[in-house]
Parts: structure tokens; C-alpha cells; sequence
């Protein structure tokens, strides 16, 4: 039977992997730093905590974008608190007004189109002061959100590089513990905040320790649907499911396909 026990990392040899792609990377970009966005969730703690590790604090630039009636303040506060302990320079920009002004210009769509654009809103954010200062911007998707594709194509998935990209996010969990992030953001509900009360579980319909192990067993395994579920013990509906968002998100996960014009 498949645990969590299965997806236990080695904290140190990750963070020192981790870290000197980082280094490399940016070395070969000529770049000078890195900017990142910073929520106060795991995700983006536990990247802002490697990029400290990997850079210096000088030369990592944490942009705390919250919206007005959208963001708890206990997000903020944390995301907040991270960046003191850390020692980083850090800015606040509020975007409710910017978001605002985009969907005044705009015809109302749903709550999903609505949604997206914030994440697309922070994107060109951060890409503004990467490009003034000659950062890269570090993304803080994880392995789970991508191969599940919960993530705005454009949006939180528009970045130069993603650090913690080949962790799942249980295994994120247990990294942002070695690194020192508080256990008040490790164990905080994972949730893209797109509109007021948003979690990610609850829009997934299943828990993020689930999701994981069925990743797990399909993709690092290659189990079939039947294996997976006996393997893991859950029900084959929920490894179709998380199959089926997989195979539906694969554009997210490519470049865009061009017309074949010669040959």
C-alpha cells in the first residue's frame, strides 16, 4: 500500500539541488536577482526561503499583491512577517483598483474569466520590476498543481522558472519546515485566493495528500488506473478524475503549437 511515507524527501540534498540550479540559472541569464511574488502561502514561502538560501537576501525582491476583500488579512500578515525574517527587500501593491478598472473596461464574464485575470494582473506586476531591474521572476507553482494543471495559463504559470516545480506539495510542506518556515504557513489550506473564501481543496473536491499519491502512482510508478487506486487504496473515480485533469491541462504545459508551414 502506498503512503505519504513514500514521498519523504531528503530536505537537505533537495534544498542544496535546488539551490544550485538557482545560482546556475540566473549566472546564465545575467541576471542580477530574482523578484517573486509572495502570498503567504506555502508555495511561495518556502520558494521565497530557497532563493534567500540560494542568492543572498540582497538580491531577492518579494512583491506582496493582495486584493482588497479578497485576501485575508492573515495571509498578508504572514506573507508580511516572512519577508522581515527573511531579511528581503519587499513591496506591497494593493491591485483591487487595478482590477477594478480592468473589469469596468471590460464585459462581465463569470466567476472563473474573472478570476484568471488576477493572477494575470500579478504576472505583468512582477514582470514589470523583473524587467527594471534585470531579475528573473521565480515561480512558486509545485509539481502537484502542475500536472493537474491548477494553475492561470498566463498567470501565476507566466514566470521564468520554477524552483520548487519538481516537489509535490506535500513534499513542499515538509521542505518549508526544514527551511524554517513557520508551521502556521505549512499547514495553511492551499487556496490561489481568485475570489473571497477560495480553497483549493474544496474546489478540487479532494485533498492535496490524495492528489499527490495518485500522482504518484501514475506518473513516478507508470501504475495503470485499476493499480493506482489499489495501490493507494482510493477510489478509482478519484484517479480518473485526477487523470482526466492531467490530460485536459496538457496545452498548459507546452508552448503554443505553430501551423507547420514548410516541409
Amino acid at each position: 500500500m502506498l503512503t505519504l511515507e513514500s514521498l519523504k524527501l531528503d530536505p537537505e540534498k533537495v534544498c542544496s539541488l535546488i539551490c544550485e540550479f538557482t545560482r546556475d540559472l540566473v549566472r546564465r541569464a545575467g541576471a542580477k536577482g530574482v523578484v517573486l511574488g509572495i502570498s503567504g502561502g506555502v508555495d511561495s514561502c518556502t520558494t521565497a526561503a530557497l532563493m534567500v538560501k540560494a542568492l543572498g537576501r540582497e538580491r531577492v525582491l518579494g512583491l506582496l499583491l493582495p486584493e482588497e476583500g479578497v485576501t485575508p488579512r492573515e495571509d498578508l500578515e504572514d506573507a508580511t512577517n516572512l519577508a522581515k525574517r527573511l531579511r528581503i527587500r519587499y513591496e506591497t501593491l494593493e491591485i483591487s483598483g487595478i482590477v477594478r478598472e480592468y473589469l469596468r473596461l471590460l464585459p462581465r464574464s463569470d466567476l472563473i474569466a474573472e478570476g484568471n485575470l488576477k493572477p494575470r494582473i500579478r504576472m505583468t506586476i512582477l514582470y514589470y520590476y523583473a524587467n527594471s531591474l534585470n531579475y528573473l521572476v521565480a515561480g512558486s507553482g509545485d509539481r502537484s498543481e502542475i500536472l493537474i494543471g491548477y494553475f492561470t495559463k498566463y498567470g501565476d504559470g507566466g514566470v521564468d522558472f520554477l524552483p520548487i516545480g519538481g516537489l509535490f506539495k506535500t513534499q513542499v510542506r515538509q521542505l518549508g519546515a526544514y527551511l524554517g518556515v513557520p508551521d502556521r504557513i505549512t499547514a495553511k489550506p492551499s487556496s490561489p485566493r481568485l475570489w473571497k473564501g477560495h480553497l483549493a481543496e474544496k474546489e478540487l473536491g479532494m485533498t492535496y495528500e490524495e492528489i499527490d499519491l495518485i500522482l504518484h502512482a501514475l506518473f513516478d510508478l507508470k501504475l495503470s488506473v485499476e493499480e493506482a487506486s489499489r495501490e493507494t487504496g482510493l477510489e478509482r473515480d478519484k484517479v480518473l478524475k485526477v487523470l482526466k485533469m492531467h490530460e485536459e491541462s496538457k496545452h498548459k504545459r507546452e508552448m503554443p503549437p505553430i501551423a507547420p508551414i514548410n516541409g
